[in-house]
This record gives structure tokens, C-alpha cells and sequence, in this order.
């Protein structure tokens, strides 16, 4: 086999993303998550005779506006086409998509690698098509069921430019489109309720040669899994080819419990699904009007966010780059701010960067769901600065917090956590600890520095850690001086 550095990974993204929306893309059925099977469905979601789709509008506005967010290009005139094949779910018989005309066209998203460069992705298309309903297999061993709850629902399908050649690009794109549909509000991005799917189409050639046999894997359904995927398929389509063989275009599986793609069928090609313009929906025209309309009322999206926060807080890129990436997150940080505008930026970054992820990650918890509110974090952070507890302390305070959902002053007063920075109560316990280790005070002062932070030890012990540092070695270092 050659040299995997010979190798290159051509890789396209499908992401289909649910937009929210109250009611279907052609009925006016519910979307809700997780109700009872089958009770989400209007006489058109079920393809009774004589039923004729209606386009909800606010379905279309959010195609818009996700257009815009992805600085893509709005085409005023688009085509709803029926895409025709047979799934048990699927009651048509087709699936109302558009093919040659999509409501969005061109744009691009650039991203942010580990090792500190961006590059940009293109946007190929997006356009807007109703999800097909759901089968179940696994309640008897015999039968499937069938559940239209999800039939209708309106979908986005993204599709990239082959721009991607990396497992980690694929994961970093996913989750920056993630980011932006959030922020904008057109998708709440919940992979595990299947309202962000992706399909990932992937290709290996040696480099500089033409480009090889891709494979498209189906219904990818989370980061890990996007890029578990991709590591799998590089390996098997080089073997392959190594060895003499040659990549069938199919379409693939990922089982994510063996962490390997599996073949599910050979690839249809567009003309396999009989693409013609829907009969029963006409042509969908958009004024100049709306979409400024759209586009004044857009929010601040991620990038623009990220470069607000290095220029106005100086906070770092890569903090900055971290706190954006989830609507969430930066909310959360703007609430601190807005607190109290005198708090030092850098340090909210800090305690929620580091902190605060730790112990979430660790509690599987999102920062929605924060036991510490933004209000209450605020709050400690205040204590620190104007010196009240120490940062050590803080530490303790804040997992304290976090255990138990109390705020920082109740805890720090119950149990006398203030910090000592009255400088001639700070020098009467130096005193003590020096005249009760007068070896060790000789031992320094002939050349045993390393001593300093044992006294300093002492003391914190003396104060249960609640003397302020700074003022302790300023103090000690006058005293052991003399």
C-alpha cells in the first residue's frame, strides 16, 4: 500500500437541518418533539386523495434568512419539484424537494483548525424539501410500524462544495453551521433528536490525479460519529484501491457501536428519481423587500460576535473562538458582563472556559442547565476582585456552588471564607509562626530559600487559607530580611 501521505480525502457534506417552525412545510400539523406516534398528521402528511399542499411562509423566511447567515446567494425565484422513489414512509410515493432551482445558492463558511488556521468552505446550494415519516423495527421481531409524525416536517438541505479533506474540517464545518442555524434560530441543532442529519459524501485519491469513486454515508447523527465515519471509509476506499480493487458508488451505514460504514445499496443518480416541478405548487417568488427585511432583522452571528469580543474585551482568539461557537455560551458571557460592567472580561472567559466546562463536561450537562447561573458566577467573580476570597478559595466556593445551586455569599459567610487583608493582623500571625520556627528562620537566612514557601504555608494554615497571599509575601519578606 502507498504511503497514506500520497492519499487525499475529497469530501462533501449533505446536512439536513429541521427548521423550526410551529407547523409543517405544506400543512398545519404539529412539529413536536417526542409525541405519541401518528398523532402529528394532517390528511396531506398521509397523502389522502385529493389533498394539495399549501406552503407555510414562515418555513420560507427561515430558508432566508439561513441563506443570509451563510452569506450565501437568495434566488428570488425557486421551483418545488417532486423527487420520486418508494419508502414504506413515505405515502406519496415522492418527496416534495427542489432540485434545479433552490431557493438559496452559493455562499461559504469559514472555519477555525486546531492548528490555528481558518479556511473557508463553500456553499454549494440550499434548498428546502418535506422530511419523510419514521419506521420502526424493533417493537416485534416480524413486523415494522410505521410512524408519520415527522412526515412533512420542513427540512434545509445544506450541501457543501467537495471542499473538505479532513475528518477534523468535516467536524469543525458541522459544528459551524450548527453554531450559525442556532444563532439565527432557524434550527435548534438537537443531533440526538434527528433535527440535524448528515450525509457524508467521500472520495480518496492519490494526490494530483483525478478524482476517485465516492461513497455516500447515510444519516450520520453526531459530530464523533462524522468523523469516526470518514477515519473508517479513508482507510477502506485505500485498501480497496491499493490492492487492486475499485469503490463502487453506494450508499453506506455507519454502525456506530463497531465504529465501521456497512453497504446499504448502490447510489441513485438524479435521473433514478424522476425529478419534474410539482404540479400543485407553483413557482415561489421573493421581493427585493423581504429580503432586506430579513437581513436587517438578522443577529449578531458568530464571527462578527468573535471579533467583537478580541476588539472590545481584548479577550484572546482562541477564548473568543470558544465562547461563540454555542449561542448559549456567549449569552452566558454577556450576562456576567452585564452585571457589572467593572468585571474583568478576561477573567469571566477564564471561570468559564475553564471552570465552569470542566465540571459540565464532567456532569454531562449543557451551560443551559448550569447549576451556577450567570447572575451568581458574576457574583464570585466579584468577590475575587475586590479581594474578599482569595482565587483558591474561589475554587472551593465555586464547586460548593455548583454541588448545591447556593450562592457565593452564603457560603463563603457560613463559613468564614472572607479573606484577612488587614495588614497588622496578617503581620501578628508572621510573627507567631517565625518565633515558633526559629531553626528554620536560620536555616533561610543562611541560604535555604526554598523555606520561604513554607512559612508562607504556615500562615495560610494559621488563617484556614483566608489570608491574602500577596500581602502575607510582601510582609515575610520584609521580616525574613531583617
Amino acid at each position: 500500500m502507498k504511503s497514506s501521505n500520497n492519499w487525499e480525502t475529497i469530501i462533501g457534506l449533505e446536512v439536513h437541518a429541521q427548521i423550526i417552525s410551529k407547523s409543517k412545510l405544506f400543512s398545519g400539523a404539529s412539529t413536536n418533539f417526542g409525541s405519541e406516534p401518528n398523532t402529528q398528521v394532517s390528511l396531506v402528511d398521509a397523502a389522502m386523495p385529493g389533498m394539495l399542499p399549501v406552503i407555510n411562509k414562515d418555513c420560507v423566511e427561515q430558508a432566508i434568512k439561513t441563506g443570509l447567515g451563510l452569506n450565501a446567494q437568495i434566488n428570488k425565484r425557486s421551483i418545488f419539484d417532486r423527487k420520486n422513489y418508494f419508502y414504506p414512509d413515505l405515502p406519496q410515493g415522492y418527496q416534495i424537494s427542489q432540485f434545479s432551482q433552490p431557493i438559496v445558492g452559493k455562499g461559504s463558511i469559514p472555519i477555525d483548525l486546531k492548528d490555528g488556521t481558518s479556511k473557508e468552505i463553500g456553499i454549494t446550494r440550499l434548498h428546502i424539501e418535506q422530511d419523510a415519516g419514521k419506521s420502526v423495527h424493533d417493537i416485534e421481531p416480524s413486523k415494522s410500524y410505521i410512524d408519520l409524525n415527522r412526515s412533512g416536517i420542513a427540512l434545509m438541505e445544506i450541501v457543501s462544495e467537495p471542499d473538505i479533506r479532513s475528518a477534523e474540517e468535516a467536524q469543525e464545518y458541522v459544528k459551524k453551521l450548527r453554531s450559525i442555524l442556532r444563532y439565527i434560530g432557524t434550527c435548534d441543532g438537537n443531533m440526538e433528536e434527528g433535527s440535524l442529519r448528515c450525509d457524508v459524501n467521500i472520495s480518496v485519491r492519490i494526490k494530483g490525479e483525478e478524482l476517485g469513486t465516492r461513497a455516500e454515508i447515510k444519516n450520520v447523527n453526531s459530530i464523533k460519529s462524522i468523523g469516526q465515519a470518514i477515519d473508517y471509509e479513508f482507510k477502506r476506499q485505500t485498501e480497496i484501491i491499493s490492492s487492486g480493487g475499485k469503490i463502487d458508488q453506494e450508499t453506506r451505514l455507519f454502525d456506530e457501536k463497531k465504529g465501521e460504514t456497512r453497504s446499504m445499496r448502490s447510489k441513485e443518480e438524479a435521473h433514478d428519481y424522476r425529478y419534474f416541478p410539482d404540479p400543485d405548487l407553483p413557482p415561489l417568488e421573493i421581493e427585493d423587500e423581504w429580503i432586506e427585511k430579513i437581513k436587517k432583522n438578522l443577529p449578531e452571528l458568530p464571527d462578527v460576535k468573535k471579533k467583537n469580543l478580541i476588539n472590545q474585551y481584548k479577550i484572546p482568539s482562541y477564548d473568543a473562538a470558544i465562547l461563540v461557537s454555542d449561542k448559549n455560551n456567549a449569552e452566558f458571557f454577556d450576562k456576567i458582563i452585564a452585571g457589572n460592567k467593572k468585571r474583568n472580561p478576561k477573567n469571566v472567559a477564564n471561570w468559564i472556559i475553564g471552570e465552569l466546562f470542566a465540571l459540565l463536561n464532567k456532569n454531562n450537562l449543557e451551560i443551559k442547565d448550569s447549576p451556577i447561573k450567570a447572575e451568581d458566577l458574576g457574583e464570585l467573580i466579584d468577590y475575587i476582585e475586590d479581594q474578599t476570597i482569595s482565587g483558591k478559595i474561589a475554587k472551593n466556593v465555586f464547586d460548593e456552588m455548583f454541588k448545591t445551586k447556593k450562592k457565593a455569599k452564603d457560603i463563603i459567610e457560613k463559613k468564614g471564607l472572607k479573606q484577612i487583608t488587614d495588614t497588622g493582623e496578617i503581620e501578628k500571625l508572621i510573627d507567631k509562626v517565625l518565633n515558633n520556627n526559629k531553626e528554620k528562620v536560620d536555616e533561610f537566612k543562611s541560604g535555604k530559600e526554598k523555606l520561604f514557601g513554607y512559612f508562607v504555608g504556615q500562615v495560610m494554615q494559621e488563617t484556614k487559607g483566608t489570608a491574602n497571599p500577596g500581602i502575607v509575601n510582601k510582609i515575610l519578606k520584609k521580616k525574613l530580611a531583617k
